[in-house]
């Protein structure tokens, strides 16, 4: 198969030497024909040197690299990358029914399939593309989910419409690749929940959080609990069987808090110890008093690029200094990021701040992050994107 050739200006292909998987529009010189977005093209360094093969697209980042050796992109090269996800997933003991059935089956460029994210909730995989050239490749990948995880995947749901670039014009409608049976309830760790795969945010749950749910519900028992943000109530249901006194779920939106009472119901029938508040963030932590010990602030992403990146880390800074001032003596605050374009220096230096304004001692417990199923690549240190503190306040 003749791929279209892109030749790159001089010097430019040191990153990809370092398989950095981005070539940038203006590291190009030159190509040999017009490829169309999502099309697959080599990419050729000095001297006509091989550097690797990838989707297409316009943008900052034209070529997202499959492989930096030279061969075909088809069905054996699909199942050869999702064996190997799943064989890691495997050894990390996630696909572990009845106990655990939800994991990250593939995290883009840190299982080297960059603009591709592939969720799996018991017997349903769902599937988003983030490059136009992984979203031509859905019926092949879908072909492959089966392939390599056989009878344990019963449906493949399609959930792209919000992640695909809008200029591309492509049509999309999410939608099921395979299958279509409806079973919304999946495992983490032995606790129960709903997963809202066709309307919710993300895949449907944020599994990124399962390692830090776990440290939650260790710190919980006999604590007065505010689960800030708690969207489906993960971090609820965990301090809940932590032995949490009181647990308090709050939210903007009022889905997230049916959805949160749902999951809690589902795992705790019947146990008056949650509530559950649609409310402003700010203001409820405002108007909230001093009546907890232990404060999750999971935000969603406040900078979702470069551009926001200064209002973002007032916002944190903020956020966390309302927390700081009104959790109890002795109380501990989880507090996180998952906006890929603040580093942990910039995140911690938004805590510290607000630390310093309240005036209280504080003290790091825990320095999180995402768990290893979704792997960062030590070619592709961006992929790095949660970063948490745990700290003890007196």
């Amino acid at each position: 198969m003749n791929y279209c050739k892109v030749f790159l200006k001089p010097k430019k292909e040191e990153s990809l030497m370092r398989f950095h998987p981005w070539v940038f529009s203006g590291a190009i010189q030159s190509m040999d024909s017009k490829p169309a977005e999502g099309d697959l093209v080599e990419v050729y360094g000095h001297a006509n040197q091989f550097l690797g093969v990838g989707h297409y697209q316009i943008g900052s980042i034209s070529v997202r690299i499959l492989s930096f050796t030279q061969r075909i992109i088809d069905a054996s090269y699909w199942e050869e990358r999702i064996t190997a996800a799943y064989n890691l997933r495997k050894a990390l003991h996630l696909d572990n029914a009845p106990h655990n059935d939800t994991f990250r089956l593939i995290h883009g460029e840190g299982d080297f399939l960059p603009g591709l994210i592939i969720d799996v909730y018991a017997h349903t995989a769902v599937m988003q593309a983030h490059s136009i050239g992984m979203h031509h490749s859905r019926e092949a990948i879908t072909q492959a989910i089966v392939q390599v995880m056989g009878d344990k995947i019963k449906n493949v749901y399609y959930k792209s419409e919000g992640t695909l670039p809008f200029k591309a014009n492509l049509g999309t409608q999410d939608g099921y690749l395979y299958g279509g049976e409806v079973e919304d309830v999946a495992v983490e760790n032995d606790l129960k929940f709903y997963v809202d795969w066709l309307k919710g945010q993300k895949t449907g749950f944020f599994i990124d959080q399962r390692d830090n749910r776990d440290l939650i519900e260790r710190y919980s028992k006999g604590r007065s609990v505010l689960n800030m943000f708690c969207y489906t109530g993960g971090f609820s249901f965990y301090a809940m069987r932590g032995g949490a006194e009181v647990v308090h779920s709050v939210d903007s939106s009022a889905k997230a808090i049916a959805l949160t009472n749902r999951n809690v119901e589902l795992n705790f029938p019947e146990d008056t110890r949650h509530e559950a508040f649609a409310d402003d963030a700010f203001k409820y932590l405002e108007n909230m008093g001093d009546k907890y010990d232990l404060i999750v602030l999971d935000p969603p992403a406040f900078a979702k690029h470069r551009d926001a990146l200064r209002n973002a880390l007032q916002g944190y800074r903020k956020l966390n200094a309302v927390a700081f001032k009104k959790i109890k003596p002795g109380g501990i605050l989880f507090t996180f990021s998952c906006s890929q374009v603040v580093t942990k220096e910039n995140f911690r230096l938004a805590v510290f701040s607000a630390a310093a304004q309240s005036g209280r001692k504080v003290r790091i417990l825990h320095q999180l992050t995402q768990p290893a199923d979704h792997p960062v690549s030590i070619y592709h240190p961006e992929g790095e994107y949660l970063k948490g503190l745990v700290v003890y306040v007196e």
